[in-house]
């Protein structure tokens, strides 16, 4: 019943996005105010591989533009604009909006430092995409909101997880295996956000693609009653691959380019918000799945081979896809 599951919630959520599957990196604005109503803005707009996400800030129409700055691209993650704007009075209780986001599914993280020493933090979202300044929900449950959505639009690392949902047999070692898989991105998350290890992102994107891809096999293996190493300590597939999946996780965090003394606390709330992600959409599957149970319903044969030739097939067309970008790349 649990394959079931799978295919009724990936035709549902996932296949949407299944062509466009990437890290979801949000944009980060920057607003210190260096003299009153006078503030430097730093735009970091995120880019997809090598594909510039068209996003734009717009500012209130009681500033102006002072100019000054520039721009820089930082491989294929982002493009840094710096530029200085006038704010007669100063920006509170302005609105800031971000263009273009509405058509997106990323988010912006707005930071604005007041020269009284203030300092507020907002995720604008594509269904809001304006915030009203002095009106931010803090800093905490931007950064929680910000993990929880990470990983539900990323098609990819829930593929994964959906893989090992139908490899596992029994409760005990699907809690063993999701606490693996959990123990060893949170491993890789803080070191990569902590600055002490990094991943390329176009090999990264590729290895990722690759790992959902070696779960195609094997849940056809564990599905004709075969075993191998991963249908008999899944836990141990789950680890190898989870500390890959961290380094994905962490371009959430690390394109932001936040302050070094705020960085912990974003890597806590941001990794607890990716966790509370990933248990909501396991026990969606669990729940789906006994559903099905409890209401007995008859599926056709070919829908419990189904969800194994999906992961798979996605699998390798993510990798072809990446591998073609990477080879590509400059």
């Amino acid at each position: 019943m649990i394959r079931h599951a799978l295919l009724l919630t990936f035709l549902l959520v996932g296949a949407a996005h299944a062509a466009v599957a990437h890290e979801v990196r949000p944009g980060y604005l920057e607003l210190r105010e260096v003299s009153p109503g006078r503030y430097e803005v730093m735009w970091k707009h995120p880019m997809s591989g090598e594909v510039e996400i068209r996003l734009t800030p717009v500012f209130p129409g009681e500033c102006a533009d002072a100019g000054g700055g520039g721009s820089q691209q930082t491989g294929t993650i982002a493009v840094i604009v710096r530029t200085t704007i006038v704010c007669e009075g100063g920006i509170r209780g302005l609105t800031i909006g971000i263009e273009g986001l509405r058509e997106t599914t990323t988010d912006v993280l707005v930071r604005i430092h007041h020269g009284d020493g203030a300092v507020e933090t907002h995720l604008i979202r594509p269904v809001s995409p304006t915030y009203v300044v002095g009106s931010g929900s803090g800093k905490a449950a931007s950064y929680l909101r910000l993990g929880i959505e990470h990983i539900l639009m990323g098609v990819d690392h829930l593929l994964f997880v959906l893989g090992l949902l139908l490899i596992v047999r029994d409760r005990w070692m699907l809690l063993k295996t999701i606490t693996s898989f959990t123990i060893a991105h949170s491993i890789t998350l803080a070191i990569a956000t902590l600055g002490y290890a990094t991943a390329p992102v176009l090999p990264l994107n590729a290895a990722i693609a690759l790992s959902i891809l070696f779960l195609g096999p094997e849940i056809v293996r564990s599905m004709r009653g075969e075993t191998s190493l991963t249908i008999r300590h899944p836990w141990v597939v789950a680890f190898a691959f989870g500390l890959l999946h961290g380094f994905g996780f962490a371009s959430g965090l690390t394109t932001l380019g936040l302050p070094t003394h705020e960085i912990p606390i974003a890597l806590l709330l941001f990794n607890v918000g990716v966790e509370i992600g990933q248990l909501f959409f396991v026990a969606l599957i669990l729940l789906l799945a006994r559903s099905f149970r409890t209401l007995e319903i008859r599926w056709p044969r070919w829908v419990g081979w189904a969800p194994a030739y999906v992961v798979g097939s996605l699998g390798a067309f993510w990798f072809i896809q990446r591998t073609i970008v990477l080879l590509s790349a400059p």
